[in-house]
């Protein structure tokens, strides 16, 4: 079952990466995913077009957006574990796990570029950080499971992944938490 279940990942990753046009080797990419690697912030770049490590988008990024790195290097640990061709089952992209709708909407084109992950990824945690006048644990949470889930239930909806979500994240944050 778990064999079959890594088959449909890869062949879904395949897909999105078929669609996206993607110069990376379709091939190279998917055996990565079969093997599990992950990337680490400090020995790891961004991948098709850029050489800059992670480090230095993520810092560009919270320069740009106002977003603490730290909540960035969090929201990437618990999204890919820094993996820039991870695919979620549900289909989202890269270090930030963008849905292709949410990616389209914020302007990221390739959604396995990192810095366009990043970029795009931090400013759409912002928005919901204005959306929820700076409180992380419900901008998290609508990063997670939507904003409508948020607004519905009052607060963080009462789904484990998502309570999971937001208590891992917020632990690893020590100014914020």
């Amino acid at each position: 079952m778990n064999n079959l279940l890594a088959l449909v990942k890869q062949m879904n990753l395949i897909r999105i990466l078929e669609a996206l046009g993607s110069g990376t080797s379709i091939r190279k990419l998917a055996a990565k995913q079969k093997s599990g690697q992950t990337a680490s912030i400090d020995n790891k770049t961004a991948s098709n077009t850029s050489t800059r490590p992670f480090s230095e988008i993520i810092k560009e990024a919270s320069h740009k957006y106002g977003v603490a790195e730290d909540v960035i290097n969090a929201v990437i640990q618990q999204e890919s574990s820094f993996n820039p061709t991870a695919v979620s089952s549900c289909g989202a992209m890269g270090l930030m796990q963008l849905m292709p709708s949410t990616a389209e909407s914020l302007g990221v084109e390739n959604a396995y570029n990192a810095e366009q992950n990043i970029m795009g990824g931090t400013f759409y945690l912002k928005q919901k950080l204005d959306e929820f006048d700076g409180n992380l644990p419900l901008a998290l949470a609508a990063y997670n499971a939507g904003s409508g889930a948020v607004r519905k239930h009052g607060g963080i909806p009462p789904y484990k992944e998502t309570q999971a979500y937001v208590n891992k994240i917020m632990k690893s944050v020590d100014h914020w938490a």
